[in-house]
């Protein structure tokens, strides 16, 4: 398929997306009429059987009567040979009536895509111009002003709207750079991501070690971009660092096996509750917060989202591998390169 970049490579997925559950419905579709076709051809067979009379063969028909003689297994073959061609006309018809059927969804999919990209690209600029000013304020501003205290909130307010919609236009942009031009190293951007959130888990004295196991020895790589790697790894990361209680570790483990890379983040907080833990990957989604962990952080459920879809996009999945009043570890694997 044509590589493609941006706003086609958008369209271009919501397509594969719309034309695998078109394909999904049709052959269920297809197995049901099958199933059908099947039984009422075997009910009809069995009933002509069930009606021969070999008796009746030498008896001379009545007059006005006429008498029709069925050979079974000309017959087997004739049922036969009708249930295959009714099948495939089936087939053939629920595929293409699903197909259209799912066209609008196809298209609602790129309306939605296209129009959190555009608000995300048109918000960036005025955001990040809004914190500028506010920053100039602040610093303008004497150490004792009352109102300083209430400029530092609207900074962070102005912070927490771009980092929503840097996540929006991720999630957008989500095909962007898919395919990688080469295998991608793991434990770079797992490394990458780990000093970044330290900056977050240092003022809570919360540590975050890192180990690393390879079955064949061999250093673990992956066909996800550098970027898209590393978004995944901070996600899982701030999510951990979010509901871990202050003087705990979280650990960051990465295992290659001989077909697929996990990385695994292991927090020492208090498990999933509020919420089904599967459902912590659908957007907008929200655990309850616990008492353990620091008070949260304005967060909208984007990025665990986000995770899974690029997981998903390269062939890998993301879960709860466990929770418990000890603690939550979840799992992304990726296919290794």
């Amino acid at each position: 398929m044509k590589k493609m970049g941006g706003r086609d490579a958008v369209v271009d997925s919501d397509t594969r997306a719309v034309r695998r559950a078109s394909r999904f419905v049709g052959l269920w579709i297809t197995i049901a009429s099958g199933a059908l076709v099947i039984a009422a051809i075997g009910a009809a067979f069995f009933f002509i059987l069930d009606q021969l009379r070999p008796s009746e063969l030498g008896e001379k028909p009545l007059p006005g009567e006429h008498k029709i003689y069925i050979d079974t297994t000309e017959a087997m073959i004739a049922f036969v040979a009708v249930g295959v061609l009714a099948v495939a006309i089936a087939g053939v018809l629920s595929l293409v009536i699903t197909r259209r059927a799912v066209l609008p969804l196809g298209r609602a999919l790129r309306i939605q895509r296209t129009f959190v990209q555009d608000a995300s690209h048109e918000l960036r600029t005025p955001l990040a111009v809004l914190d500028a000013r506010l920053q100039i304020l602040q610093r303008s501003l004497d150490e004792h002003d009352p109102s300083r205290e209430t400029v530092e909130q609207l900074r962070e307010d102005a912070r927490t709207l771009i980092e929503i919609v840097n996540d929006l236009l991720l999630a957008a942009d989500a095909d962007e750079n898919s395919s990688s031009a080469g295998p991608v190293p793991v434990e770079p951007a797992v490394r990458s991501a780990v000093d970044a959130m330290a900056v977050l888990a240092a003022p809570r004295n919360i540590d975050i070690a890192v180990t690393t196991r390879f079955d064949d020895g061999a250093a673990a790589a992956t066909r996800v971009p550098e970027t898209s790697l590393q978004r995944c790894v901070t996600a899982l990361l701030d999510n951990a660092v979010t509901h871990s209680p202050n003087d705990t570790t979280i650990r960051v483990q990465v295992t290659a096996h001989k077909h697929d890379v996990a990385i695994s983040v292991a927090d020492e907080g208090t498990g999933i509750t509020g919420i089904e833990p599967r459902r912590i990957f659908d957007r907008f989604a929200h655990a309850a917060p616990t008492a353990a962990a620091a008070p949260p952080r304005a967060s909208f459920g984007i990025g665990l989202a986000l995770v899974r879809d690029i997981a998903t996009r390269h062939g890998g999945t993301v879960d709860v591998a466990e929770t418990s009043p000890d603690g939550t570890t979840l799992v992304l694997t990726l296919p290794r390169a």
